[in-house]
């Protein structure tokens, strides 16, 4: 399993940013999704990291999916 940056293909809730930020990091895909969405409680930039971690995070290789 690739431990690289990326949103992956599959798993994904809206751009796989939660998906790809649990596969890094080695934790629940849910769990970051409900961090993100406690974190909106809280002021600040949350919807902006979010979305220009969209723009930075490059999708996963279509190769690495099907594993050809």
């Amino acid at each position: 399993m690739s431990r690289k940056l990326v949103r992956p293909r599959e798993g994904r809730m809206l751009a796989g940013v939660c998906a790809g930020l649990a596969r890094r990091f080695g934790m629940s895909a849910g769990l970051i999704r409900l961090l993100f969405l406690l974190s909106l409680l809280l002021p600040g930039t949350q919807v902006i990291v979010y979305l220009a971690l969209w723009i930075i995070m490059p999708n996963e290789d279509r190769h690495l999916v099907t594993g050809h």
